[in-house]
């Protein structure tokens, strides 16, 4: 049966330093505890990019820069559809990155230590299917 609800619209940013992903623990539902890039809902009336620079600096407190469009995903979770734009962004300096709002934790990590993450569903397949990270 097709899923005929609205999604809701939502953004991811890639940030890449020195060959190692930006990646939040999840502090809250869906997906509490995984790993993600860092990213949210828009607002409403919100620019994609606007929400991705907006969303970074609330859970990661960098101030980034949107660039190219990444792609397109769409996921079901606990009864909801959400459509996640996933955009890379650049920042200055990454070292002052802290977790906060619904983030838990935060880390950079490599192609090999992604892999013994916990990562929200369809995450590692994105990245490697965009050519964020490379197997």
């Amino acid at each position: 049966m097709v899923d005929r609800r609205m999604p809701e619209p939502c953004v991811g940013a890639v940030l890449l330093w020195d060959g190692a992903l930006l990646l939040v623990k999840r502090g809250q539902e869906p997906g509490i505890g995984q790993w993600s890039l860092p990213g949210g809902r828009l607002e409403p009336q919100e620019a994609w990019q606007d929400g991705v620079e907006r969303e970074v600096q609330e859970e990661t407190g960098l101030k980034v820069n949107c660039g190219e469009f990444v792609g397109w995903v769409e996921r079901s979770v606990a009864g909801h559809r959400y459509l996640i734009a996933d955009f890379f962004v650049t920042t200055e300096d990454p070292s002052g990155a802290t977790p906060g709002d619904d983030a838990g934790d935060l880390t950079f990590v490599d192609p090999e230590q992604i892999k013994s993450l916990e990562l929200t569903a369809g995450l590692e397949e994105f990245l490697f299917q965009h050519s964020v990270l490379t197997p």
